[in-house]
């Protein structure tokens, strides 16, 4: 009997799993949350709130396009690099006079090209996906410090600075992109046939391409997805601060990764969703935003992340060996 590509059978059901998690995970953040309101006066106030969506918001977008790559069994290293360059690049481009909605496409486009110029180590020429990634993080960070000579550009175009200090509704328009991310990527990721095509991939890659899915299109979609987000986080990390520096975001690799990881993501592949990640980004950013209020020393917002990591990684583990 020949197989086709609509014959693969969606993930397995793990709904009732998957809610628990999600109420878990909200729990945490809820009593976060609480625990802080009872430790701190400043917590609560609004100021410190817009403050949170918006450390969060960032992060959250960055997760999500993490959570794709991650799907297939794969990684991304360099979406802190991409939001970097990208300033570099929407600042430069600004600077130059370009309109904004022009200046924004093409920021887009370079991540675009990015995360095709990934998908095409690792499908065509066959580079593990830490080192494909990995070389391009080094790559923008000095590519980008060679078109800004190692200094800033200064953003003076007030409409598009403002933007990411507005709010809409009492809601800053940060948090805003959140959700207009979200939206498709839970479309993609949980009611489309490319979605159920991605956790094949990630589950079993070989099965995946006897049944007939387009493997390498799979990973080439995740990956561009993957870049176009961060290139995405840089122009909005651009407009927040006024200036394009392609230092900005150093590490943030790690935060999306981590975000992903707590938010229930495997990295072994095949297991994400999209709500996951986004609140994992927001337990970061309010652990982050406690330790500061708190007067903590900033390494052990470090520390409690990658305890957070060990404990969520070694959970799976044990769910793994479990299933099989």
């Amino acid at each position: 009997m020949t197989v086709t590509p609509s014959d693969i059978p969606a993930p397995p059901p793990r709904r009732k799993a998957n809610f628990l998690f999600g109420l878990t995970l909200i729990g945490l953040l809820v009593g976060l949350w609480v625990a802080l309101a009872l430790a701190t006066d400043s917590f609560w106030t609004p100021l410190n709130i817009q403050n949170l969506l918006r450390q969060g918001a960032m992060t959250a977008i960055l997760a999500l396009g993490e959570t794709f790559v991650i799907i297939t069994a794969g990684i991304d290293l360099s979406v802190g690099a991409i939001v970097g360059f990208s300033g570099v690049i929407i600042a430069w481009l600004l600077q130059a006079g370009v309109p904004i909605w022009a200046a924004i496409l093409i920021t887009l486009a370079f991540g675009v090209a990015i995360g095709a110029f990934h998908a095409f180590g690792i499908v065509n020429m066959g580079l593990p996906p830490f080192i494909i990634t990995l070389a391009t993080l080094t790559s923008l960070r000095g590519i980008g410090l060679l078109i800004t000579n190692g200094s800033s550009i200064n953003i003076v175009n007030d409409s598009f600075s403002n933007f990411a200090r507005a709010d809409f509704l009492g809601v800053p328009s940060l948090f805003w992109m959140v959700i207009l991310v979200a939206i498709p990527s839970f479309i993609l990721l949980h009611l489309s046939r490319f979605g159920r095509y991605l956790f094949a991939v990630g589950s079993n890659a070989e099965a995946a391409r006897l049944s007939g899915v387009r493997i390498n299109a799979i990973i080439y979609m995740a990956y561009i997805l993957s870049a176009t987000m961060a290139a995405f986080v840089g122009v909005l990390l651009a407009s927040r601060i006024a200036i394009g520096n392609a230092t900005q975001a150093d590490g943030w690799e790690l935060q999306a990764i981590a975000s992903s990881v707590i938010g229930g993501t495997s990295l072994f592949g095949a297991v994400g969703s999209v709500h996951g990640p986004i609140i994992g980004a927001f337990i970061l950013a309010t652990i982050n935003n406690g330790a500061n209020l708190l007067n903590l020393n900033s390494f052990w917002q470090r520390v409690i992340t990658g305890v957070l990591i060990i404990v969520i990684v070694y959970f799976d583990q044990l769910r793994r060996r479990r299933s099989v």
